[in-house]
């Protein structure tokens, strides 16, 4: 594939198969159509794992079980995703993009067709577990797209693909919550076999079956043939991206400690109502995007690192706040200023640590993914657990957590720092 000026409007990519360009080889893909898709695709697990959110007592109820047992589907659904991410992520490098998201899309579509017949608790999770499993064959293949596809300029094209997947949980819980008082819970996964079924036929009939790819400024890009160990092994030797993994991995852990402890810290410790929480959530969506719309405006003359730092020094100093608001016990209006460039700014440093690690192994973007898939979903299964073992009442766990996790990437990128000096 050859990408044409991403600054401009009509960007189109010309998809190279095998070791030639043949005129029946050639396909002219738009990327106002394959950012979209990309982002659909990679919005079936937000979608998995809050649409069904509001259910949860009523399935407690359906499959006679408690509660927690329910709660509990969340975290199999996290490692069946997980697992799957270390099995397909060096799939991705071996075998066509397109195969392995329809086999994770179909799987998905099968999963959630057999969820509402479900008749107890065991079958309820059983299912949860292959429906994560299979659908990571197809998330596993989105950033090393659109590696491929943007090149140096990866970090647009994921700014980008975020920014549009962002809708998905924003909009997520409240979907279900409609779906639930117009009919039941079933319905719920009924619309995502249908919304999973959409997505099939698309990625069918759009999504680019490349093999090889020509990136504008290099040579063409081979899949090598190795064992997944090997694969595993070349990314994590490279000690830049060791460092850049373990900052994508901290700054993960502090985005699901702001998700878990969130509703807590608002409705429990400052009482704020339902709406007026909502609210607040929803103007914390509204910081993610924002940071990444800034990203994709200046990631290009700026480069990925440069916005990586600027994105940490706006999170180190929104955190130190953060703590410094809890400890002394201020009002709510201090934790929600404090939170805003937070959250805008954990997006940053997220996708462009991701961007730095994919674009150094262009032949491995499938283990890559997997690598850092497997670290952020499992550091955020830990995030409930640290802050309940810190449990006080208040909101400083919560606080003290986002604060340590953006000094260990704070740290990390010293490093670096101080390694490219010599």
């Amino acid at each position: 594939m050859t990408a044409t000026n991403n600054n401009t409007s009509s960007n189109n990519a010309v998809i190279k198969h095998g070791d030639t360009l043949t005129p029946s080889a050639q396909l002219k893909v738009s990327l106002k159509l394959l950012l979209p898709l990309l982002a659909s695709i990679l919005a079936v697990s937000p979608l998995a794992v809050d649409m069904y959110l509001p259910a949860m007592p009523t399935l407690a109820e359906h499959l006679n079980t408690p509660m927690s047992m329910v709660q509990n589907s969340l975290s199999i659904y996290l490692l069946g995703y997980a697992l799957g991410l270390i099995l397909f992520g060096p799939m991705a490098d071996k075998h066509p993009r397109r195969n392995l998201v329809l086999l994770g899309i179909g799987g998905f579509f099968i999963a959630s067709l057999l969820l509402p017949f479900v008749s107890n608790i065991e079958q309820f999770l059983t299912v949860r577990f292959f429906q994560a499993f299979v659908s990571s064959a197809a998330t596993v293949v989105v950033p090393g797209a659109v590696r491929e596809y943007y090149g140096k300029d990866t970090a647009k094209g994921l700014s980008y693909v975020s920014m549009i997947m962002m809708l998905a949980p924003m909009i997520a819980p409240s979907i279900g919550s409609v779906l639930l008082l117009a009919h039941s819970w079933q319905l719920i996964f009924y619309v995502l076999a249908a919304y999973s079924l959409i997505v099939l036929v698309l990625v069918s009939y759009y999504l680019p079956n490349a093999s090889d790819v020509t990136l504008p400024e290099g040579p063409v890009v081979k899949k090598v043939e190795m064992s997944f160990i090997q694969r595993y092994k070349i990314v994590l030797s490279n000690a830049e991206a060791r460092l850049d993994i373990i900052s994508s991995m901290m700054i993960a852990l502090a985005f699901f400690a702001y998700i878990t402890a969130i509703p807590f810290v608002y409705l429990t410790i400052f009482e704020v109502s339902e709406y007026t929480f909502s609210l607040l959530f929803a103007l914390n969506i509204l910081a993610l995007m924002t940071a990444h719309f800034t990203n994709t405006r200046f990631v290009v003359r700026k480069g990925s690192r440069t916005m990586l730092r600027f994105g940490l020094t706006l999170a180190t100093m929104a955190a130190t706040a953060l703590m410094l608001v809890n400890v002394l016990a201020l009002p709510l209006i201090y934790t929600v200023v404090a939170i805003f460039p937070l959250m805008g700014s954990i997006s940053m440093i997220a996708v462009n640590s991701d961007a730095l690690i994919l674009t150094k192994f262009p032949a491995h973007s499938g283990t890559v993914t997997a690598v850092i898939g497997t670290l952020r979903w499992g550091i955020g299964a830990l995030a409930g657990p640290i802050l309940a073992f810190f449990y006080d009442g208040s909101a400083k766990p919560f606080a003290l957590l986002m604060f340590f996790a953006v000094l260990v990437v704070l740290s990390c990128q010293l490093m670096i720092w101080f390694n490219n000096k010599k």
